[in-house]
């Protein structure tokens, strides 16, 4: 559901949003509109009841887990520079 809301706004805060809204390809009012839904939607979720944030939290976390490369892997620069290298220097050619 959506609803029109009238806003007044100064010469310059107007200017701004109209170059904007050019310069992307989008009219003033849909840019507006988006400004506005972004800014409100930040401080809706710090709005949000603790068991809402709790639920959010446990969904985000149940991407979580482990990853098994099935082989020792080093992550000191050396390692991956010298990874880097048997990379490159490699033509993947078969035979």
């Amino acid at each position: 559901m959506t609803q029109i809301l009238t806003v007044e706004l100064n010469d310059q805060i107007f200017t701004a949003i109209q170059r904007q809204a050019e310069a992307i390809g989008v009219p003033p009012e849909r840019l507006a509109a988006t400004l506005l839904e972004q800014q409100f939607g930040q401080v809706l979720k710090l709005l949000l009841p603790e068991a809402e944030k709790e639920t959010a939290r446990a969904r985000f976390e149940s991407h979580f887990g482990t990853l098994n490369l099935e082989q020792p892997t080093d992550l000191d620069n050396e390692s991956i520079d010298a990874d880097l290298v048997r990379e490159y220097a490699n033509t993947h050619e078969e035979g």
